[in-house]
């Protein structure tokens, strides 16, 4: 690469880490602290899988899968995790579909659990975006 693309590369990956913290992007072969705060999911197997032990602090995590693998439950778990240690938690029912029931059967708090149920994903993440 020549100096005039590396030095524009440069610029453009600090400029990302002054709007989004340190860590935003790296490149995948750098050395990086992995030491985060995270929550953990309840499962081992996806504690590991997430690579730091659990769900980062302070992130909003996205589950996706096909229909009925899981992903509500997932999310519902995760949830659960953040309140019982004090946390604020937040759920995005695009489909319109968050059984309270099994919510509370799951370890939610559901009064005090933020709810959006958007017309779409994206509208319902912006809300959250406008928030946080």
């Amino acid at each position: 690469m020549n100096q005039d693309r590396q030095a524009a590369l440069e610029q453009a990956l600090k400029q990302i880490e002054r709007q989004f913290g340190k860590g935003a992007i790296m490149k995948l072969g750098e050395q990086v602290d992995r030491k985060v705060s995270v929550v953990p999911s309840g499962s081992l197997a996806l504690d590991i899988a997430l690579g730091v032990g659990g769900y980062p602090r302070g992130r909003i995590v996205e589950i996706y899968g096909p229909e009925s693998s899981g992903k509500t439950t997932v999310a519902l778990h995760a949830i659960a995790e953040v309140q019982k240690r004090g946390g604020q938690a937040a759920f995005i029912d695009a489909e319109h579909a968050l059984d309270p029931i099994y919510a509370q059967k799951l370890g939610v708090n559901i009064d005090e659990l933020l709810l959006s149920q958007p017309d779409t994903g994206e509208q319902g993440a912006s809300r959250f975006r406008i928030s946080a």
